[in-house]
């Protein structure tokens, strides 16, 4: 009998940025349902991986590091000093990782977020040759702590570097390094993509890691989401991770404002949280 997909949460739905007494929200995940829990690492420094992992384990939930990336941490900034911070701050992601027996750090690396610009093309493979070499030294650093990378591909709005599944497929095969792998999101996919079923089997066993929200960033469920396409994608390429919910709240504004939240989706992030992992338990695991 096929084992059953498992589902994940991003605290970023509740808070930011994540830190150690973001364990708090912890025992309600785990009574909501939840499996997997999404660490979206803004500040490794106020992390204490001690206290999560004693959490993690008294609430039953595995975790998913996620990485944040803004213009301090660009691996195709003309500036070689954003590529060491940026470096660093992997490294740190790496170690939490490893410390905490997650087996990936995921999130678009390869880029800023929000770096959308009309480029000549020569300019856009030049910056594509300088992701693949910077990300082969990502990869490298990832195998010394056991690490894989989970690359994201994201909408028009949030990059001019990958967003589509092809893409992002092929920016793995030029790294050609074994820790380079792949993470879906639905919400760019809905944007991005043509037919998202097709998109996730060209992926294949490349996907590692996949998150879900509505086209409008809402609980799943309640949007114009193609779940059937989806549904099919995952099924025919046997995927094995987990599916995590990954939406924001209006209530913190620094976040917000970064990915354009000006309105509350759900009557509660809590009702969000509980009323689309109802919606993908029936989905996914109804037969």
């Amino acid at each position: 009998m096929k084992e059953k997909i498992k589902f994940g949460v991003s605290t970023w739905l509740w808070t930011s940025p994540f830190n150690s007494d973001t364990v708090e929200l912890f025992p309600k995940l785990r009574e909501m349902g939840f499996d997997y829990v999404e660490i979206p690492v803004e500040d490794p420094e106020i992390i204490d991986a001690e206290i999560v992992k004693e959490a993690l384990i008294e609430n039953k939930l595995k975790p998913i590091i996620c990485g944040a990336f803004g213009s301090s941490r660009d691996l195709t900034s003309t500036d070689i000093s954003i590529h060491e911070n940026c470096f660093q701050y992997l490294e740190a992601c790496f170690k939490l990782s490893q410390s905490l027996d997650a087996g990936f750090v995921a999130g678009p690396m390869y880029s800023a977020v929000g770096k959308a610009r009309l480029l000549h093309p020569e300019e856009r493979k030049a910056e594509w040759n300088l992701a693949v070499k910077n990300l082969r030294k990502v990869c490298e650093m990832a195998e010394k702590y056991n690490q894989k990378i989970a690359l994201e591909p994201l909408n028009r709005f949030e990059s001019d570097l990958v967003n589509t599944a092809e893409q992002v497929l092929n920016l793995v095969q030029d790294i050609n390094h074994p820790s380079a792998k792949v993470m879906l999101d639905s919400f760019h996919m809905t944007l991005e993509e043509r037919n998202l079923q097709q998109a996730i089997e060209l992926v294949g066993d490349q996907l590692i890691h996949f998150q879900v929200s509505e086209n409008y960033r809402g609980a799943p469920g309640t949007g114009q989401t193609r779940w059937d396409d989806i549904k099919k994608g995952i099924e025919n390429i046997d995927y094995s991770g987990a599916i995590s919910i990954e939406s924001f709240t209006p209530h913190v504004q620094e976040l917000a404002g970064a990915v354009c939240i000006w309105r509350s989706f759900h009557p509660s992030q809590d009702k969000f949280a509980t009323d689309g992992l109802s919606f993908l338990k029936s989905l996914f695991n109804s037969n």
